[in-house]
């Protein structure tokens, strides 16, 4: 087989708990073979050629090179579905929504009846600073079935169509974990808003495209990964319709990098029974690593469980949880007994402590180590230090959607307070707690741009350009470990991705500039020139 020498790079190779950089890499058939100085590269590439082996040498030029991006929490199946939604994260007022809409109604050429779906506002943004209600929608869309998606995926608005379509009428009860908006002295009209599951639930029959188009937005959406230097994919809640797109994209070789499906516990357990064949390694890129379980809501959104009030809301509202302590600790008993991963969505701390108590009563009950299946904690927006002490001692990865500081860090100012809102994402505060943490960007909730999450934990800036917690800052360094090594850890892959050393993976990233080097505002503006996976350059910058 072909091997490859990169030489003349700078090669930081994430080994270590220092920067360690090199000059040249060898790889053969998708697996490193060597790594060292120039000298000591080549010399391994002269006993390829010795064996008759082809080599091909790419003279790097001082561009530098880490090992490939990984993505710890994301959904690439939602990323795929999105692209056929109009784009709302631009508006800044009712009009500009409607606006947006309107343009992408007549795009489509959508005839009356035809459903229009949107994504990515953000009521925070708005002039009018609330969700807009059925009868803004109404007004505009009196022919069409309409929902559109909060930024957070949490919550969204529908119109009195779409209502109708979903079955919602006043008589319908607010669902466990749920709140549909109501119109004030109506006797429960409801007003088009709908919250956690009551959105996601009434959102399952809005109509698809069909599995071959759904699998062509795959593949646009898989290219978006890797355009951001990722070559290791999360689909971060897979039911039985997402399974469905992934494993059809894998029958047909449609997967260029690794995707690893986490099953929804609560309501699509029976997929990892059905396919076993994708609970180990990978097949065809594809493999299930575990279930995932929500537990609260969105900060932003005023849904997150907190153990005290947001500020501002009447009765001391606090959010609330989607499940009882029972459900969540049974829900643990499962994946220890099982030994499979299981990630948790907690934001709030009322969440995170729901979380800790079910791991450790659930390891207590079943004698199971959770080290054996490194439980993830997603989000972690506003886990305590004295948490994330416990979250050690049973080895719980903080997973942090660390891009909060600047997308909501004036929004959780005002939600939570500053001393509050200066600790979301503590980062720092984890690491000194022996806690593996890794960053992500809850893709399709922002774009998957490793190196911009990157700059947000390192300089920890609001969009307003109000610092967010300075003691919560990490190095360059800690931030890229975040993406690669501790990420791979958090899979279970550390043995095959992670590091640039012999025997791993030849998954790659190649940068316009060295993000240990550059000055620490500008780290955000580096590019990703080349993506390479297992050997082969799947992206490259044009």
């Amino acid at each position: 087989m072909a091997g490859t020498l990169y030489d003349n790079g700078t090669i930081i190779t994430m080994k270590g708990a220092l920067p360690e950089i090199q000059e040249a890499v060898l790889e053969q058939d998708g697996k490193i073979l060597a790594v060292g100085t120039s000298a000591q590269v080549r010399a391994a590439a002269e006993q390829l050629e010795q064996q008759d082996e082809e080599l091909v040498v790419r003279d790097l030029k001082g561009k530098v090179m880490l090992p490939a991006f990984i993505d710890s929490h994301s959904h690439i199946t939602a990323v795929a579905r999105v692209l056929s939604f109009a784009f709302l994260q631009e508006a800044e007022s009712f009009e500009e929504l409607i606006g947006i809409l309107k343009q992408f109604q007549e795009q489509r050429h959508l005839e009356p009846g035809a459903w229009m779906i949107g994504t990515g506002y953000d009521h925070n943004h708005l002039k009018e600073g609330r969700h807009p209600d059925r009868f803004v929608l109404d007004a505009a869309f009196p022919d069409h079935p309409v929902m559109i998606s909060h930024a957070s995926g949490h919550m969204g608005v529908a119109n009195s169509l779409a209502l109708e379509k979903m079955g919602i009428t006043k008589d319908t009860p607010d669902p466990a974990g749920g709140r549909i908006g109501r119109i004030e002295g109506t006797g429960g009209e409801p007003n088009g808003y709908l919250e956690e599951t009551a959105f996601t639930g009434a959102s399952s029959v809005v109509p698809e495209p069909g599995l071959e188009q759904l699998a062509i937005q795959l593949q646009e959406a898989e290219q978006l990964y890797l355009k951001h230097g990722i070559t290791t994919i999360q689909d971060g809640r897979t039911g039985t319709e997402e399974w469905k797109l992934l494993k059809y994209a894998s029958d047909r070789g449609l997967l260029h990098t690794d995707v690893a499906a986490y099953v929804s516990l609560n309501d699509a357990h029976q997929l990892t029974q059905e396919n076993h064949d994708y609970t180990g390694a990978y097949c065809n890129h594809l493999r299930i690593g575990g279930y995932k379980i929500f537990l609260d809501g969105s900060p932003q959104g005023r849904t997150a469980w907190m153990s005290s009030p947001y500020q501002g809301e009447p009765a001391g509202y606090c959010g609330y949880p989607i499940f009882g302590d029972r459900e969540v600790r049974g829900y643990f008993k499962t994946a220890l007994q099982e030994g499979r991963q299981i990630l948790v969505h907690c934001n709030g701390d009322a969440a995170a402590q729901q979380m800790i108590e079910a791991c450790r009563s659930a390891a207590e009950e079943t004698g199971c180590d959770p080290a054996q299946i490194r439980p993830v904690m997603i989000h972690a927006q506003l886990v305590r230090a004295d948490q994330l002490k416990e979250m050690n001692e049973l080895s719980i990865t903080a997973s942090f959607f660390t891009a909060h500081t600047y997308y909501w860090g004036d929004t959780h100012r005002k939600n939570f307070g500053e001393e509050r809102a200066f600790k979301i994402s503590p980062a720092r505060t984890a690491i000194e707690n022996g806690v593996n943490v890794t960053f992500h960007q809850d893709s399709p909730v922002i774009q998957p741009d490793m190196l911009e999450t990157v700059w947000c934990a390192v300089n920890r800036i609001s969009s307003s350009g109000h610092q967010m917690g300075l003691m919560e800052r990490v190095t360059p360094y800690e931030a890229l470990k975040a993406v690669t090594i501790n990420a791979a850890y958090q899979y279970g892959e550390e043995a095959e991705k992670g590091t640039i050393e012999a025997g791993k993976k030849a998954d790659f990233v190649i940068l316009s500039g060295n993000p240990l080097e550059v000055p620490e505002p500008d780290i955000k503006k580096l590019q990703v020139l080349e993506t390479i996976k297992e050997g082969k350059r799947i992206y490259k910058k044009r």
